[in-house]
């Protein structure tokens, strides 16, 4: 019986096609000439915890409209590659980081933009700011040198900025402005390999995100730190996050929300009452969540690259079948369309429970793909957003009566050169891309490829 069997199977593999399939699908599977968008890397996928799409979007709000695609592009070709946005204490702003490792700020317009602060020593327009977008390929590569700044936050009372930069850690510099001064590079013993985003607690204490702290493993490895500038300690709150992006404390700072990009949603952490040190669902998302802000209100607007789909989900609970995907000899951008992806802006309210309060779209991508952040100022919407500046006459915002919105170009999250240069998807190959990268779950393997490809550069 066996012996049949085997001459059954000897057969089917002397038919010329299927031989030929037989011996595609292992050309596939050991990519021998490196050929996949991952050729050359250690690619271990895992499996996630994702809320299934389908049962989000049966609650989830949508704006019909597409409000967001009816706003006016300003500040064409300006700055590039701001992710996160803040105003100081005297109302000047935004201030922005930039993809070429500077930080600058708005002085309106009889003067526009100026440099505010650097993050690295190694620091020169020559080196870093070479062509007049500084988000291109050529420019990746200078990233490591010339620093990533990503998170902003003003201190209320002294008025320093911090900022979380993606090479350098975290930092600081005074309300003049210059020269950074790191404060955290490392927690017990391990490099912060990816400072994300930060808030400043009222005592002091800042809370920060390190997107990975492996970069060459498909798991869950991000952490939430604590920054104590009295004894400057860090400490680690929580770990083993997925791609941990946004922080934001509450207006009453007994909690704090933080969004996981690779699963998809928000999350509490709460640091006062009866719940201390619990970590609570605030909400599932039908994208892809970067930085989160509060308003005076005391709501939360969260920046979403949407959406996810059935066919990404499929390759997001089958691992062996997301390997193999990935080695396919064929561009990322070929990919991606072949389990439909086609990013558009998501920019939602949420109050303190979770519930949605409103929802903008431009589900059309005809002002922007990718977004990184929503900041309310003064009746106005700041979104950092990619290529532009958007201004955007809102009467239906729940900010307020005819609110504004003002997006600035972003590259969304910012750090490390990717593989390729082009995709149709707004995703700009950097590490802002590793959002977009997220759609599959793997953004520690593709951190860790970029690191890789800059050390090696």
């Amino acid at each position: 019986m066996e012996k049949k069997g085997s001459q059954r199977y000897g057969t089917l593999l002397q038919h010329p096609l299927l031989l030929l399939l037989a011996l595609a699908i292992g050309f596939v599977i050991m990519d021998p000439f490196k050929m996949g968008p991952l050729g050359h890397h250690d690619f271990k996928p895992v499996k996630h915890d994702l809320a299934p799409f389908k049962q989000v979007m049966e609650n989830w709000p949508r704006d019909n409209k597409s409000r967001l695609g009816s706003g006016n592009l300003e500040f064409v070709d300006e700055v590039f590659g701001p992710e996160s946005l803040e105003f100081d204490s005297l109302g000047r702003g935004p201030y922005a980081g930039l993809a070429d490792g500077r930080v600058v700020r708005w002085m309106g317009e009889d003067v526009g933009w100026e440099t505010f602060a650097l993050v690295s020593t190694n620091w020169s327009e020559k080196l870093c700011a070479r062509g007049v977008d500084s988000t291109t390929s050529k420019q990746w590569k200078h990233e490591k040198l010339c620093g990533r700044p990503l998170g902003l936050r003003f201190h209320k009372e002294n008025g320093n900025l911090y900022i979380a930069d993606a090479y350098y850690g975290l930092l600081v510099v005074g309300p003049e402005g210059g020269l950074a001064t790191p404060l955290a590079t490392h927690v017990r013993g391990d490099p912060i390999l990816f400072a994300n985003d930060l808030d400043i607690h009222k005592n002091g204490s800042i809370f920060f995100t390190d997107t990975s702290k492996r970069y060459d493993r498909g798991e869950s490895t991000g952490r939430l730190l604590r920054y104590d500038p009295p004894t400057r300690t860090t400490h680690i709150v929580l770990d083993g996050l997925a791609f941990p992006n946004g922080v934001q404390l509450s207006k009453d700072q007994t909690f704090l929300v933080f969004t996981e990009t690779t699963n998809c949603r928000i999350m509490k952490y709460w640091l006062e009452g009866p719940s201390t040190g619990r970590v609570e669902l605030v909400a599932n998302l039908p994208g892809f969540p970067d930085n989160v802000r509060l308003n005076e209100k005391g709501q939360f607007w969260v920046a979403i690259d949407c959406c996810r789909t059935v066919s990404q989900e499929l390759l997001i609970q089958n691992p062996w079948m997301k390997s193999v995907y990935f080695r396919l000899p064929i561009r990322m951008k070929y990919l991606a369309r072949l389990v439909g992806m086609k990013m558009y802006t998501v920019v939602s309210l949420f109050d303190e429970n979770g519930e949605i309060l409103d929802v903008l779209e431009d589900t059309k991508g005809v002002v922007m793909k990718l977004v990184s952040e929503v900041r309310e100022v003064d009746g106005k919407l700041w979104i950092g957003t990619k290529p532009l500046i958007l201004s955007f006459a809102n009467p239906h915002l729940a900010a307020a009566a005819a609110a504004e919105v003002v997006a600035v170009e972003a590259d969304a999250a910012g750090t490390a050169a990717a593989a390729a240069s082009e995709n149709e998807f707004g995703v700009v190959e950097t590490v802002v891309q590793l959002r977009q990268y997220a759609l599959f779950d793997y953004w520690d393997t593709i951190a860790g490829l970029l690191q890789k490809m800059h050390s090696s550069s």
